[in-house]
């Protein structure tokens, strides 16, 4: 399995532990930040999988840091954990940072876990997907320059039976 890296970024020590509490048991590279600040010097350094974000933060709001992220790291998933009930901070986490999902503190460990779980699969999915297509294109370009050193290498010809036929 993947061994996946999550920042995990609130102001406040106390939460981070128990995020490292709950986490533990999981097999993810954890990486801790007290600020935005923080969470963008570990983004430098190293290559994040999911970055969880609280809100209310000083200096730089947890919906500001997932938005400059998502420009930044467009793959990376966003999740915000918040103690904030707020429609229009969700609105703002949703359609600035278009996060993956939105969790409310204090949270419920297991909810956490499998989020972080679906999340990660989804990332999987799609950067498999990702390079799919990227095979794809690469194979069809390969295709078009043998049609034209070669004309009708890519054609074939089948019986009614889907036998090829080989003209020799």
């Amino acid at each position: 399995m993947n061994n996946f890296k999550i920042l995990l970024v609130d102001d406040s020590k106390n939460v981070l532990s128990a995020l490292k509490r709950t986490f533990r048991p999981e097999n993810y590279e954890l990486f801790f930040a007290l600020s935005a600040t923080e969470a963008l010097d570990i983004l430098k350094k190293e290559t994040i999988d999911l970055i969880i974000s609280d809100e209310n933060m000083p200096e730089v709001s947890g919906t500001d840091l997932l938005k400059l992220v998502r420009v930044q790291y467009p793959y990376m998933v966003r999740i915000m954990l918040t103690g904030l009930v707020d429609f229009e901070t969700v609105k703002n986490a949703i359609n600035k940072g278009e996060i993956y999902k939105y969790l409310n503190k204090p949270w419920d460990d297991f909810e956490l876990l499998l989020t972080v779980k679906y999340a990660l699969r989804q990332k999987a999915l799609e950067e498999e997907n990702r390079l799919l297509k990227s095979n794809l294109k690469n194979q069809e370009s390969i295709l078009r320059q043998l049609e034209l050193k070669y004309p009708g290498i890519s054609e074939k010809n089948m019986s009614k039976d889907g036998s090829i036929i080989i003209d020799g």
